[in-house]
């Protein structure tokens, strides 16, 4: 089974409301086995155009897992709770054995 990992290039546009959305994502990523690799932090683009401003990057033990948790009732609510918060954009990816 590969680990699969969920990438977020986040633009925050209402700091306190997205404050309660983080609460609500790391309660379901704990729920479903995630392990925080990147939240924040320095970014340097190296390459291309892209001009992200906030990423996340987050290992699950598996694609169904990663899947789960986004369909998850916590992260439901976490997603409602950020709605007019910021731009999300998300992908999940299987990883390498």
């Amino acid at each position: 089974m590969s680990a699969a990992y969920i990438i977020a290039d986040v633009t925050v546009t209402n700091l306190d409301q997205m404050a309660q959305y983080r609460i609500w994502s790391t309660k379901a990523m704990q729920e479903f086995g995630a392990e925080v690799l990147v939240r924040g932090g320095a970014i340097e683009v190296l390459e291309g155009p892209w001009q992200p401003t906030r990423l996340v990057l987050l290992k699950f033990p598996s694609m169904a897992q990663a899947k789960a948790m986004y369909g998850s009732e916590t992260y439901t609510h976490a997603r409602k709770v950020r709605e007019g918060a910021g731009i999300m954009r998300m992908v999940v990816v299987e990883g390498v054995n």
